[in-house]
């Protein structure tokens, strides 16, 4: 599913853009997937950063698991 919206191009950016035969639409669509993707990836370092991972007790048994 697709939703409609509305964005703003600096003029001579959204004509260079039709003259060179570029689709707006699809280069938005590529755009936002590329800036959600670099938010989500910053989102997660952060979390890490606040939180990260500690060896425990339980560490020496989650490698045994994985062992053989």
């Amino acid at each position: 599913m697709s939703i409609r919206t509305t964005c703003t191009l600096d003029e001579r950016l959204a004509e260079q853009a039709r003259k060179l035969g570029v689709n707006i639409s699809a280069a938005a669509r590529d755009g936002v997937a590329t800036a959600v993707r670099a938010a989500q990836v910053a989102n997660v370092r952060a979390a890490y950063e606040r939180r990260p991972e500690q060896v425990d007790e339980f560490w020496d048994d989650a490698e045994a698991w994985g062992g053989g």
